[in-house]
């Protein structure tokens, strides 16, 4: 940007003025530091760059507490920005006397030193231009130029970012290419428009004065719609179908069920470890809650989940299955019941079975488990002597298997 700013008359065409052009004179009123504005929504899409930069003091309201986002910056204004937002800039010339910036102007040192710095040259005749608006490409240019960016590929590949490259002055090409290539560039309302001569507003700058700070490692990056180039982090991350889930079960070591269990047992299980990814993400935190049903049918037991509960309490529905369990266990007459009942919760029919074949009536609510009706024992109780049910060893039985993808909120 600095030779090219003293390419005289070509420049001042590419910048739509005429040699003897001026620019009303707009003075900058003193600033109150403040983090939101009454004219700056939270929905509005540059509020984020504005907060982050007003909390740092980096840019500063008006004296009626408003931003005033769509109102135009003079060089002098950007300037001053530029000089709260790299004090560390190191000198990279040495400062001349622009014959339009007296030593007593309010943006006098802030001009100096966004000269001095590179961010920022003056006009043929050594002037400033001080009071006058500044374009959105010159903006770009400035802060490519102050933090010595290049392009690591090709200018003209980056630019094809933009439906309206062909609008871009020649000076600021390569510049604009490196701040894109750099996502410093923010586009409103159109991603893809760069309207690079439109006079830049308050917003604006603080967009790419923002974007600038991330590029430096200064701040963290946020998420916006409008930053070119930006790869946007998705909202969820997917757990594909057919991804294990191990489980295990709290309250007891196996579960009985009756072959013939009539209607589906509920259970709810806890994620026996953590389920990350290859970089160690974890998606499901050890602790997790998976609420479901086991089915019963064709003398098989299988666990069908229904909702996945995180560690946080919050509840994603789940598709997902164990095997099918056909292991069975036989209960004889006579059987000592405390025995067989030690560690192990029952199904409502196989509570009844056992209950008919061991002639123990006393068998406790707590140890049967809910939800379940005693159904038709018929067939299952062998002469009398015996009954068969289906036996669960859950913390081995019942690891589960996505049978769809499952979505998992980013945390």
């Amino acid at each position: 940007m600095h030779s090219n700013f003293k390419s005289g008359t070509a420049l001042l065409l590419a910048l739509g003025l005429t040699a003897g052009a001026t620019a009303p004179i707009v003075m900058i009123a003193p600033a109150f530091a403040q983090a939101t504005f009454p004219d700056v929504s939270s929905d509005y899409w540059a509020a984020q760059f504005i907060q982050e930069l007003a909390s740092r003091n980096i840019i500063e309201g008006f004296p009626d507490g408003s931003f005033r986002p769509n109102e135009a910056v003079t060089r002098a204004q950007f300037a001053a920005m530029i000089r709260k937002a790299f004090p560390n800039a190191q000198d990279v010339r040495t400062p001349i006397n622009f014959v339009d910036v007296p030593s007593n102007y309010w943006g006098y040192q802030a001009i100096q030193d966004a000269y001095t710095s590179g961010f920022l040259a003056g006009y043929p005749g050594g002037t400033f231009r001080p009071n006058e608006n500044i374009p959105r490409a010159q903006v770009l240019v400035s802060l490519a130029s102050g933090l010595n960016y290049t392009t690591t590929g090709s200018a003209d590949a980056l630019l094809q970012a933009y439906s309206d490259a062909n609008n871009i002055p020649g000076y600021a090409r390569n510049s604009i290419a490196a701040a894109t290539e750099r996502r410093i560039v923010v586009n409103y309302p159109d991603v893809r428009s760069l309207t690079p001569n439109q006079t830049a507003t308050r917003a604006d700058v603080a967009a790419f004065i923002y974007q600038a700070l991330v590029s430096t490692g200064t701040v963290a990056a946020i998420q916006s719609p409008y930053i070119v180039g930006q790869v946007v982090a998705p909202q969820t991350l997917t757990i594909p179908s057919g991804t294990s889930i191990p489980l295990r079960y709290d309250r007891a070591d196996k579960v009985l069920l009756a072959k013939n269990e009539p209607n589906p047992t509920p259970i709810t299980l806890t994620v026996a470890q953590n389920v990350v990814t290859s970089d160690g993400t974890v998606l499901i935190p050890s602790g997790s809650q998976v609420a479901g049903q086991l089915v019963v049918s064709q003398g098989a037991a299988q666990f069908v989940a229904s909702e996945l509960v995180l560690a946080n309490g919050q509840r994603l529905p789940i598709a997902a299955t164990s095997d099918a369990i056909t292991q069975t266990e036989s209960i004889r007459r006579g059987a000592n019941t405390g025995t067989i009942l030690k560690d192990a919760a029952l199904g409502s029919a196989a509570a009844a079975g056992i209950s008919a074949v061991t002639g123990d009536r006393n068998i406790k609510a707590g140890e049967v488990l809910i939800g379940t009706g005693v159904g038709a024992l018929a067939g299952l109780i062998f002469g009398g002597d015996r009954i068969d049910l289906i036996s669960i060893r859950p913390n081995s039985d019942l690891n589960l298997r996505l049978t769809t993808d499952l979505q998992i909120p980013r945390q």
